[in-house]
């Protein structure tokens, strides 16, 4: 596991409310779509990133990273480990402050690589367990 409770906190407190969510679809079987759900409630703004661009949770989709019109904060992402390293590529690319890697979701490169960029990281957490436990 990787990041680190004050990295944690940090991710999910001080580095923006805009996240784009890379892999969320309208799949309510999705833990994406659950996930999603959750860091609305707490404030979060939700940003679908999934190649078909699908408007999830009132908030327009698009296909990429780079297609966000606006700054994205935070890219939490839930695809399978072997495409994660390339998306932590493109979050750096567009100037998110942070990657955040879904539980089960690890790539030791691309950790190394995007923390050497100067972002915050989080790997094999979820977001939606942890935001609760900060009170």
């Amino acid at each position: 596991m990787h990041g680190d409770s004050a990295t944690v906190r940090k991710i999910l407190t001080e580095l923006g409310d805009t996240w784009a969510v890379v892999g969320l679809s309208t799949n309510e079987h999705r833990a994406a779509y659950g996930v999603a759900k959750v860091l609305q409630r707490y404030g979060k703004r939700v940003v679908p990133v999934h190649p078909k661009a699908e408007t999830v949770h009132g908030e327009k989709g698009y296909a990429s990273l780079s297609d966000i019109p606006f700054d994205v904060d935070v890219v939490d992402v839930f695809v399978n480990s072997d495409l994660a390293g390339p998306v932590a590529g493109e979050a750096a690319a567009i100037g998110a402050k942070a990657v955040w890697f879904q539980l089960g979701v690890i790539d030791e490169a691309a950790y190394e690589r995007t923390r050497a960029a100067g972002l915050d990281m989080v790997m094999d957490r979820c977001p939606a367990i942890e935001i609760p436990k900060l009170g």
